[in-house]
């Protein structure tokens, strides 16, 4: 029985893995691909901008309970099973994990009776912000050594390091996006890094604006689930040890801000990076209503960085309004809300 391949993509909040699936679906070469979306927080943002990519939104699968990593059996084998059903029309599955999910669960979850002789684990892409790399903007790095220093138990690796560092044990390749955005110099110096904490024989490309080649991304034939013992998990680790705390701090947190003030989508975006400056937030991204447009813009950002764009028209009955996801760490969302409402 012929295994349908299956690539997973992961990497931290922010990271373009969005970006990298839609530049996929637009230039597929002709292959069918089916993609399943997990995010972490009730509002799909990654879904939406996917679908605006496919011709068949029924080959796009949305789930947002949680991270996959944790809800294996309730969620992804459910999914799994049931695109087995149609496999006879789907040549790939791309799976987008969220920034906050452990690759290696998913792979553990491919060995399943049910699911093993169907299908392969063609490879796990590990999708890597060059910028926040180089400047340590990634996880909000500079926030979170400030805490430790102010805290004497709090002297070990933060879990949000831990899951970055198993994302990257995890990959057969690496992605290393917006690295047009630094220095020759610097971008040499992120790669050695990273490259240092990958296995041998992991290749390493850049991808502009998520265009990457689908040639190289797609067909790897990894077989990863079968590879389970070289891939290292500080997860495993603390389970191993009898210290089984969940694999991202349980204050991390994600909820939807409804904006019902008018705001330019200038004004917004200043507001956004000042919260990002006031609380350990990894990632905002979501939606805005721009009166007098018929387009949905969407704004998203990581650390310092935002951007925004229109996407596609408001669809007919569509509610338009302006909503945004923000993820991070022990966060107040009541005065959230209000400082984006004010």
């Amino acid at each position: 029985m012929k295994k349908v391949p299956v690539t997973i993509v992961t990497g931290f909040l922010g990271s373009g893995k969005t970006t990298l699936i839609s530049h996929l679906l637009r230039n597929n070469q002709g292959r069918r691909l089916a993609v399943v979306v997990n995010e972490f927080g009730a509002m799909g943002i990654d879904g939406e901008l996917i679908k605006s990519c496919c011709e068949n939104e029924e080959d796009i699968v949305e789930l947002n309970n949680g991270c996959l990593c944790c809800t294996v059996q309730e969620e992804f084998l459910p999914v799994m099973l049931e695109l087995m059903e149609r496999k006879e029309n789907i040549d790939h599955i791309i799976i987008e994990t969220s920034g906050l999910a452990l690759p290696k669960p998913l792979l553990h979850a491919f060995n399943w009776p049910d699911l093993k002789p169907q299908i392969t684990v063609d490879a796990v892409v590990t999708v890597v912000d060059a910028v926040g790399q180089a400047t340590g903007e990634i996880c909000n790095r500079e926030l979170v050594q400030a805490q430790r220093l102010s805290d004497d138990s709090l002297d070990h690796e933060t879990p949000i390091e831990e899951l970055f560092e198993d994302q990257l044990s995890c990959a057969d390749l690496v992605v290393m996006t917006k690295s047009d955005l630094l220095s020759a110099e610097a971008f040499e110096q992120v790669k050695g890094i990273v490259s240092n904490q990958l296995r041998t024989g992991v290749k390493v490309i850049t991808a502009s604006k998520g265009q990457a080649d689908p040639g190289v991304l797609l067909g790897i034939g990894a077989a990863a689930e079968n590879d389970l013992d070289n891939r290292h998990s500080h997860h495993e680790e603390d389970h191993a040890s009898g210290h089984d705390h969940h694999h991202h701090d349980e204050d991390i947190q994600s909820f939807v801000a409804d904006i019902t003030v008018p705001h330019t989508p200038e004004s917004l975006t200043e507001k956004c990076i000042t919260l990002v400056g006031q609380h350990e937030i990894y990632r905002i991204k979501g939606f805005i209503d721009v009166p007098g447009k018929p387009m949905r813009m969407v704004l998203q950002g990581v650390s310092q960085r935002f951007e925004h764009y229109f996407d596609r028209p408001w669809k007919a009955g569509e509610e338009r309004k302006t909503s945004l996801v923000v993820i991070g760490h022990d966060l107040d969302e009541a005065s959230i809300i209000k400082f984006l409402n004010f």
